[in-house]
């Protein structure tokens, strides 16, 4: 019988290695406008985002936005809007991404309480969806397409 591995091989998918951190979530590094960062990745999260503390480190355009933010114990947070972003995880890439940005200090809070380390964003259903992720919690990593 062929493994997942050999299979989605088959199938053009990208294999990407992901951190387990002490707080049970998977990280992944991605190079954001050329820069690399350290992201949560977050099935629950309809948009990827940035915090408002790495907009300068990410190079990005942020545009106001109406839309608020919630989630992590924070609701009625502002936003902002960055688009035409290039992504790269692994050997997989993306152009003309769209990232939301809002403060991620009480995501990183929580993060150092747990002695684990703080991120620059979260990588969410949209890049997920985009890439047709499938992740293998087993073996620790995710594939996309």
């Amino acid at each position: 019988m062929s493994t997942l591995r050999k299979f989605l091989n088959q199938k053009e998918y990208h294999r990407i290695k992901l951190v387990f951190t002490k707080t049970n979530h998977f990280e992944v590094k991605a190079i954001l406008n050329g820069i690399e960062g350290n992201f949560i990745v977050d099935t629950g999260a309809s948009n990827s985002c940035v915090g408002f503390e790495a907009v300068d480190k990410f190079s990005l355009f942020a545009q106001d936005s109406d839309v608020k933010a919630a989630g992590a114990g924070a609701t009625d947070m502002l936003t902002q809007l960055s688009q035409k972003n290039t992504i790269q995880i692994g050997n997989w890439s993306r152009k003309r991404i769209s990232l939301v940005l809002f403060d991620l200090n009480h995501v990183n809070t929580a993060l150092i309480a747990h002695h684990a380390e703080p991120v620059d964003g979260i990588i969410g259903a949209d890049i997920l969806k985009k890439g047709k992720a499938i992740i293998d919690y087993e073996k620790k990593c995710m594939y996309l397409k």
